[in-house]
């Protein structure tokens, strides 16, 4: 498949005004991006303005939340929407770059996968990460690597790429960044995905700049991972058969 426009990029944004436009546009910039979805999750700076600047682009849907959900809630309204043949997942600051969507990609576009983690721990330079942050998910990952029987090495990467017709099979319902957990859960359960990952760069950035995610979260991903690969069932994760859905 050629790759240009094969893309929709789902970008939730919640007071994302420092960063919002210079990340849009360097999405835009790539050929793979067939459509870019915003998802702005009532943010309570100017970040719905800005993103008025791309109300004429042909290529970007808009979607306001007019009360804060979540990102998975963001998540799941942009996953809805899309429409190219693949869909993945951008964060509206600079932590991860959309030139790193090739290597994401590339096990989509030869036809060897139908899930695509890009990984931040496997071996690519970048700049020093917290130490405390990075251990905490690398524990995250092994508890959710147990339960759901996948040996990933970084289950809470933003970087996430799917098949449409897989991602808009899944019976998604976390409001916050328990969405990571329960996408792993649900797509390890059927046993039948072709789940890969790849190398990306990362750049983390600092609380004082905006980073969102905290202990809470984390202590939250605990109860997650229990609840979605324990307490879970078929009828609860999937729209249709898998058969259903693989077979195109």
């Amino acid at each position: 498949m050629n790759s240009e426009k094969c893309l929709s990029v789902v970008m939730p944004a919640y007071n994302e005004e420092a960063t919002i436009v210079e990340i849009v546009n360097r999405v835009l910039s790539r050929p793979e991006v067939g459509e870019l979805i915003i998802v702005n999750d009532a943010s309570k700076d100017n970040t719905w303005e800005k993103l008025q600047t791309f109300s004429g682009n042909d290529r970007v849907k808009l979607l306001n939340q007019e009360v804060n959900q979540g990102k998975g809630a963001a998540l799941i309204r942009g996953f809805q929407a899309a429409q190219m043949p693949f869909v993945m997942v951008q964060d509206a600051d600079f932590e991860y770059t959309p030139e790193d969507y090739p290597i994401v990609l590339a096990p989509l576009l030869a036809g060897k996968a139908d899930v695509v983690y890009g990984s931040r721990f496997m071996g690519t330079p970048g700049q020093v990460r917290f130490f405390r942050h990075e251990m905490g998910n690398k524990f995250l990952t092994f508890l959710s690597n147990f339960f759901s029987d996948i040996h990933l090495s970084d289950m809470e990467t933003c970087y996430k790429a799917f098949r449409r017709e897989v991602i808009q099979n899944l019976k998604l319902e976390s409001c916050r960044f328990g969405i990571e957990v329960e996408m792993t859960a649900k797509l390890a359960r059927p046993k039948r995905l072709r789940i890969w990952e790849v190398p990306i760069s990362y750049n983390p950035r600092r609380y004082d700049e905006g980073k969102k995610i905290g202990w809470r979260d984390g202590f939250a991903a605990l109860f997650h991972i229990l609840h979605f690969n324990v307490f879970n069932s078929d009828e609860k994760s999937f729209v249709r058969p898998w058969d259903e859905v693989l077979k195109k």
